[in-house]
């Protein structure tokens, strides 16, 4: 897992560094031989215990670390897998074949009550949770036939591999031992994978996510489906293991906090980040627990408390967020300028290319038609009986003050809004015009934009942000890593490849967010004022790089306020205000224009100067 990277803090794979693999493989092999070197049955127990809730919490780190849902109900399909094994065996039927029968279920129901609280944010997610693993708990308490009620149920003393029940601990140590190295290897899996890129970024921006062409109910639902199928199968082992199950331990809130809160001090997000924090907490708990005995009953909790606290005050990322000081790559002392200088070559200057001109070579037919479109917010009109066309080739600047519906406009044009009236119909690969509805099929059909706000992926590296979009055409890890490469050295980044995104300049974050866009290989690109906030020289090499992106075929609209950028790019200019088209055509046609005038500067100025 040499490969592991953290969504709360640096990103940096780290190919070269083999020690966080010996480390993650010197732990897991610890939790092995130290209980079977020592043959106690209480420490192979707490050994036991280690990687049953290293696992649990390693499984719920899918939904609520790299999906960013915080699901406080996840004992609800530890629970299912218990009982759906249980009653199987009651029925003759082995765990082993009872704990994919549970997974299914649990995946099925995960899927079906995550799908609408994905609409709620914030706490109210976790609220949700909670109440759909109290619903089960009563559920459970009512079909008493089934489930055994509040008496809950015994299992048949069977004993032997078949039915997963022995008389020495070691056997139980040896299955869970390899159900937390199986879950491991599916958590680090899936963090290597399309899924895992995708699941980050509608994490950290939900937005940016959708325009990547990402769907990002979809990729949480996928989540939730693998992280409940893991859980109920490690509630099948422990069902097995505690030999009776009853509705309040199976489905508890507390043991529910406790497997989120294993992920929350070693690492959120983190592939080995559950494991460390499994392996400082249950031992510390349990031997306060042996020590006091009696005489400190609930005492676990305390210590629970005590640790969530100093790590919440002394490392917010967790453990591995401190590992990952040590092990980040250190930064070259280049400044901003020296960077983007080792790239210039890699660009075509603006001096080569072909001046902007309504009739220049190689503009195509229509590629994006705008028809009457209309929005409104309540009583407000936002846009009104908008049209105009894109053709292939062509850059389209959209001017207007401030209020006058741009950014209404391209949430339009990229399916982020749904007009009242009118229609975008988009010519696709195959020669046909189309309808998009939302921002997935704008995306299929070539369409990419960036955001007035610039939407980085903060807790990824500059390769990482690439690679959501590179993805989208490239469904394979290696293949998306390279596209994303050879995008960054194509923008100007290629030197910080591997730097968090949180710690580029304005410049760089908007240069960041057109190579993403890029590395989807859009036909239209829709810029949504990449070039406002910096400075003459970033402007200049921003110029730079549009026309090169014109050149290789890619149709532009560039919302815009500095002029210098619409002059030097803009083959037409379309000038909306208070949300009407009042004028269209000649870039230096269009900035004489007196209606345009008036709308930027005012009548009287207008007036002045007529």
């Amino acid at each position: 897992m040499s490969n592991e990277t953290t969504s709360g803090t640096s990103s940096v794979p780290a190919p070269s560094l083999p020690w966080p693999a010996i480390g993650v493989a010197l732990v897991l092999a610890s939790l092995l031989l130290i209980p079977l070197g020592i043959g106690n049955a209480f420490v192979t127990h707490i050994f036991v215990t280690i990687c049953l809730m290293a696992a649990l919490s390693s499984a719920w780190n899918l939904v609520g670390g790299f999906a960013g849902q915080l699901s406080l109900g996840h004992a609800t399909f530890y629970g299912i897998g218990a009982y759906t094994a249980v009653i199987l065996v009651n029925l003759g039927i082995t765990p082993w074949i009872g704990m994919f029968a549970g997974a299914g279920i649990a995946a099925i129901v995960g899927m079906a009550i995550s799908y609408p609280c994905f609409r709620l944010k914030g706490p109210f997610f976790s609220l949700a949770s909670i109440a759909f693993l109290e619903v089960f708990r009563v559920l459970t308490l009512h079909f008493s036939d089934f489930t055994g009620g509040a008496t809950g149920k015994m299992i048949p003393l069977k004993l032997g591999w078949t039915w997963m029940v022995f008389r020495e601990r070691w056997p139980s140590l040896l299955i869970i031992f390899g159900m937390l190295v199986a879950v491991l290897v599916v958590v680090w899996a899936v963090r290597r994978s399309r899924l895992g890129f995708y699941l980050i970024a509608t994490r950290e921006r939900e937005s940016a996510a959708k325009a990547a062409g990402v769907k990002t109910v979809q990729v949480r639902l996928v989540a939730v489906a693998i992280s409940s199928g893991l859980c109920a199968m490690l509630g099948t082992f422990h069902a097995m293991y505690l030999t009776f199950i009853e509705p309040s331990a199976m489905f508890s809130l507390t043991f529910s906090i406790q497997i989120a809160m294993f992920a929350l001090i070693g690492g959120l997000g983190t592939v080995s980040g559950p494991l460390l924090g499994a392996v400082l907490l249950v031992p510390l708990t349990e031997w306060a627990r042996a020590s006091l005995g009696a005489s400190a009953l609930g005492l676990h909790g305390f210590v629970y408390g005590v640790v969530l606290l100093l790590a919440v005050l002394f490392m917010p990322n967790g453990i591995m967020g401190v590992l990952q000081k040590f092990r980040r790559a250190p930064h070259h002392d280049i400044d901003e300028d020296e960077k983007t200088t080792q790239t210039d070559s890699i660009k075509a200057p603006a001096q080569a290319a072909t001046p902007p001109s309504p009739d220049r070579e190689g503009i195509g037919r229509d590629v994006m038609r705008v028809q009457n479109l209309n929005k409104r917010f309540g009583g407000l009109h936002v846009t009104k009986n908008v049209n105009f066309t894109l053709r292939e080739g062509e850059v389209l600047g959209l001017i207007g003050p401030n209020g006058a519906g741009k950014t209404t406009l391209f949430n339009m044009l990229s399916g982020f809004l749904t007009p009242n009236e009118g229609s975008v119909t988009v010519r696709g690969p195959d020669g046909g015009y189309h309808t998009p509805v939302n921002p997935a099929d704008f995306a299929a059909l070539g369409v990419g934009r960036t955001f007035q706000i610039v939407q980085p992926f903060a807790a990824m590296t500059v390769e990482e942000n690439i690679m959501v979009g590179a993805f989208y055409r490239h469904h394979d890890e290696h293949d998306a890593r390279e596209a994303a490469r050879q995008t960054a050295w194509r923008m100007g980044l290629g030197p910080l490849l591997q730097d968090e995104a949180r710690g580029l300049t304005i410049g760089g974050l908007k240069r960041l967010e057109v190579a993403r866009v890029m590395a989807m290989e859009p036909r239209i690109l829709l810029l949504d004022e990449v070039m406002a906030g910096i400075n003459q020289t970033d402007v200049r090499r921003a110029i730079d790089l549009m026309l090169s992106i014109r050149d290789s075929g890619v149709s532009i609209i560039a919302i815009e306020h500095v002029m210098q950028a619409v002059m030097s790019l803009s083959d037409r200019v379309l000038v909306l205000a208070a949300g009407e088209v009042i004028a269209e055509g000649d870039p230096h046609e269009v900035v004489r224009d007196p209606h345009v005038i008036e709308a930027y500067l005012g009548k009287e100025f207008a007036n002045a100067h007529r």
